[in-house]
């Protein structure tokens, strides 16, 4: 006798998405039901931005701990690493779908030249951190007055 299994238009957006992950070397969170299966990787979000004084970079972290962040210097790269831990599940607590991204991150910037890596400081504030690089004191823009005879 045969089954008839009930279509359901979500399950196979969710295949064909896992397809096209699977193909561009992607892993994404795969559900079935209530069950979700694996983690996805993940990279924090950054903005570099610049001024006169400085480079900024403002990276997305939420959910990190200020201790489960790492910020390096090394042969003119700014490193930032850390992890985001997964929730313990509790008893009692059921999971229906896991979107989220946990695990660890490294993000990696090169210097400018005309940046002064050993005055970078760092401050890290509701999930989000900062940091700031100076500029040498050269590279900043200065005024010449020019006299017209």
């Amino acid at each position: 006798m045969t089954t008839l299994a009930k279509w359901s238009p979500f399950r196979e957006m969710d295949t064909l998405q896992h397809r096209l992950n699977a193909l561009f070397g992607q892993t994404a969170p795969r559900s079935s039901g209530d069950q979700t299966f694996g983690l996805t990787e993940w990279t924090p979000l950054v903005d570099v931005s610049e001024d006169e004084k400085e480079y900024l970079i403002k990276a997305d972290l939420p959910d990190v701990k200020k201790e489960d962040v790492k910020v390096t210097v090394e042969d003119g790269t700014l490193r930032i690493t850390g992890e985001r831990k997964f929730e313990k599940e509790e008893q009692g607590k059921k999971y229906h779908r896991v979107e989220r991204a946990y695990g660890s991150f490294e993000r990696s910037f090169v210097f400018p030249e005309n940046a002064k890596p050993e005055k970078l400081t760092a401050e890290y504030k509701d999930g989000v951190l900062k940091v700031h690089l100076p500029k040498s004191e050269e590279a900043k823009p200065k005024a010449v007055e020019v006299k017209v005879t």
